[in-house]
């Protein structure tokens, strides 16, 4: 078994950042997103071939809701703006466009998908699988297993580098100076202040590795703090204790989050042209239908568009003389005026016309 589990909201927000603001044409939806976001997830499938090919696959996104880090920490990422509007209504279509690939899409209340991820990757590890995770988060580096069991895989296109990075051990080791058990008390001491993890003050990614590697852990080296030679920073380490111990907390990913699916249900299936047409013509995306039908050879215009998902339009005003009618016949009578002599003489003769 090898799992690939794709960091969903990742892909979201990379998708909307890279790409230019479109919008249907039909009722003027922002879709930009959704439309970057389909075309790398194609194209991921795509350039995983060979011993590099998922026979199992997820895409895993964040719930909109609070988690159990609000519980520990209530500034956990609350200085974060919230989603630029045009944004807001492209996240439930990403779910359904994951959907239409065939692709299970995964998202629990009161979870971060670095949870779920996680979870995901050690029951596949324990089952005796590989997994890759597709994702630049830091935060997931700690899951990387000295036997190339669990790995991630960077698709961020970046200058001078190759289109698909592999992150190990070694790149672990270059990123936080110590090897991935360890990656948490490190992130514990340096805080991270995109998600408002407070870390200890003053303390940095290069000497929180230096610390962690003499003394092994968090707690060792709050025990051992008359050790530390420089006063300052004796002094933050039992001043922040506490801090520290929360900030590992908050780093921390679970393994234990109570998953509905079962691994053999992330199988991967072959995709089927009537989930993901449909889908594709309704948010109007036809060059992209146009490529897969060629690929897939089938023609895109045999499915018509998702009529829950396409453009709906105001059906044009007619002229119906008769709906009229009736209209002005409950509008005079609330009015009072449906027994006014003129208004039945009018009537009667509009019965000759």
């Amino acid at each position: 078994m090898h799992l690939l589990l794709v960091d969903g909201s990742g892909y979201v927000f990379r998708a909307f950042h890279a790409l230019p603001q479109l919008t249907r044409k039909t009722d003027g939806l922002p879709v930009g997103c959704v439309a970057g976001f389909c075309n790398m997830l194609w194209k991921l499938q795509e350039d995983l071939k060979g011993d590099d090919a998922p026979t199992h696959m997820a895409v895993v996104f964040d719930h909109s809701a609070k988690t159990f880090r609000d519980d520990i920490y209530p500034e956990y990422k609350t200085h974060r703006p919230p989603p630029p509007e045009e944004l807001v209504p492209q996240f439930p279509l990403t779910r359904t466009a994951t959907r239409a690939y065939g692709i299970p899409s995964i998202e629990m209340e009161g979870w971060e998908a670095d949870d779920i991820i996680a979870t995901y990757a050690c029951m596949a590890r324990d089952a005796g699988g590989k997994v890759t995770i597709v994702s630049s988060d830091k935060d997931l580096m700690q899951l990387v297993e000295p036997n190339g069991s669990i790995r991630l895989l960077d698709t961020i296109p970046r200058a001078g580098q190759p289109p698909l990075r592999w992150i190990g051990m070694d790149e672990v080791q270059d990123k936080f100076g110590v090897t991935p058990d360890k990656v948490v008390d490190v992130q514990a001491l340096c805080g991270d202040a995109v998600d408002n993890v407070p870390g200890v003050p003053g303390i940095g990614v290069k000497t929180a590795a230096e610390l962690i590697n003499t003394f092994g852990d968090i707690e060792t080296l709050l025990a051992s703090t008359a050790q530390i030679k420089q006063p300052k920073r004796r002094q933050a380490l039992e001043d922040n204790a506490e801090l520290a111990r929360i900030s590992k907390r908050l780093v921390t990913l679970s393994r234990q989050v109570p998953v509905a699916l079962p691994l053999d249900r992330l199988e991967r299936t072959a995709v089927e042209p009537g989930k993901l047409f449909p889908f594709l013509r309704a948010m109007e995306f036809f060059a992209i239908a146009k490529r897969l039908g060629g690929i897939l050879e089938v023609n895109p215009e045999d499915w018509e568009p998702d009529p829950e998902l396409a453009a709906k339009l105001p059906e044009p005003v007619g002229f119906d003389n008769a709906q009229k009618a009736i209209a002005r016949k409950e509008r005079l009578a609330a009015e009072g005026k449906s027994t006014n002599a003129a208004v039945l003489h009018a009537a009667d003769v509009a019965e000759f016309i």
